[in-house]
């Protein structure tokens, strides 16, 4: 039996996660694919080349190894096509390209990745396309701030930084009432905890940098459509001329057969850390959608089927001063931890979170508020990391 033959009905997440998008047999067997590093390819024969004739035409349009990574994302997804990008960022640009003209309206939750703001603000605005920021727990009320040229709606589930929850599946049908496009970033969650297109999203986005490569040495974004936005991604997309890189591609993939089993560690530790977190005298409120003291939790628990291994929590300070001193001394103090962007990697991270570019949900929290990326390392090491650093910055 090859391992696309499935002799026991429907298959369980993590094998799915280590067969899909590759069949050994199409390759000799060998258990991995070949990475196809290419440009040109040749055709048989001018008709061939003129009607573009065969699978591969160029490798902008890709080869046997991004293709296996799409066809893999693909079936996690339940999509009807992928494209992968250079980054995160460009997978959430690519797609805000796909659907909006001059003239169109966009809406964007207000704890959108600082990165896609910035896009926003600048990019499409000076190509003449309105982007209104919304509060992420506005739920129905998501329907008064439509307009007869709202084009689009970007849900970003849980929310950069603070994690607030969305009613995705109430939002994509209002959307949807309103002939808009839904397109939804669930880098946190990956298709592992949370199935975007299951509830209404036309278009997932992944920034496959984070778990799905898990190494924090890759940078790759995928952008996953159904049948209704497929097309016009595909059009978009391969007129920018965007792409992945077959090494980039082939680590990506080989990250997706180990993350099942790493989301469940990152998960587990996050959990354990929070809770420790929570009950310390010195912390303010801990925010992760898996702790039933989180706003969100309820709808966290009734949508998803996991958490991951990043969180935030507060410092609470008497002043702007005194929050930069904690923040400064508590990060400072960390022997474990090390300061840096991005998270998803088996790395654990520490850094200060800066809300003030948000324009609807203004910040709840009096003090600092300190985002952590919980690894793979035994939690109890982290726990007593954790621990001398709060106690260095009271």
């Amino acid at each position: 039996m090859n391992d696309n033959e499935n002799a026991g009905g429907t298959y369980g997440p993590n094998t799915q996660l280590v067969r899909a998008g590759y069949d050994p047999f199409d390759y000799h067997g060998f258990i991995n694919p070949p990475k196809v590093h290419a440009s040109t390819v040749l055709f048989p024969n001018a008709a061939a080349m003129e009607k573009h004739d065969q699978q591969y035409t160029y490798a902008t349009r890709g080869t046997p190894t991004t293709d296996a990574l799409c066809n893999a994302i693909n079936e996690l997804e339940g999509a009807a096509g992928t494209v992968l990008v250079p980054t995160g960022l460009a997978a959430v640009t690519v797609a805000f390209l796909a659907f909006l003209s001059p003239g169109d309206h966009a809406l964007v939750v207000d704890t959108v990745y600082g990165n896609v703001r910035h896009f926003c603000d600048t990019m499409l605005s000076r190509f003449g396309v309105e982007t209104e920021y919304y509060h992420p727990e506005i739920g129905a009320g998501i329907e008064a701030l439509f307009r007869p040229n709202t084009r689009l709606v970007h849900i970003e589930g849980p929310g950069s930084n603070t994690f607030e929850m969305q009613d995705v599946g109430g939002i994509s049908e209002i959307a949807h009432r309103h002939e808009a496009v839904v397109t939804m970033d669930n880098t946190w969650a990956t298709p592992l905890y949370f199935k975007p297109l299951e509830f209404g999203v036309d278009v997932s986005i992944q920034a496959s940098t984070k778990y799905p490569a898990g190494h924090a040495d890759i940078l790759l974004g995928s952008v996953s459509a159904n049948a209704r936005a497929w097309k016009r991604l595909r059009q978009t997309n391969t007129a920018l001329g965007f792409c992945g890189a077959p090494d980039d591609a082939y680590q990506v993939l080989r990250g997706l057969r180990t993350m099942g089993p790493r989301l469940e560690r990152h998960q587990s530790s996050a959990l354990a850390v929070a809770e420790w977190l929570e009950a310390h005298k010195t912390v303010g409120p801990v925010l992760y959608p898996a702790l039933p003291s989180f706003h969100g939790h309820a709808l966290w628990k009734r949508d998803f089927k996991g958490a991951s291994g990043i969180l935030s929590f507060v410092l609470p300070s008497t002043d702007d001063i005194d929050a930069k001193r904690k923040s400064h001394a508590f990060l400072d103090s960390l022997m474990l931890f090390g300061m840096g962007y991005s998270w998803g990697g088996f790395r654990r991270l520490a850094m200060e979170v800066d809300l003030k570019d948000r324009r609807v949900l203004k910040p709840l929290y009096k003090g600092a508020l300190l985002r952590l990326q919980i690894g793979l390392e035994d939690v109890d090491d982290l726990i007593r990391d954790l621990d001398q650093a709060l106690r260095s910055a009271s």
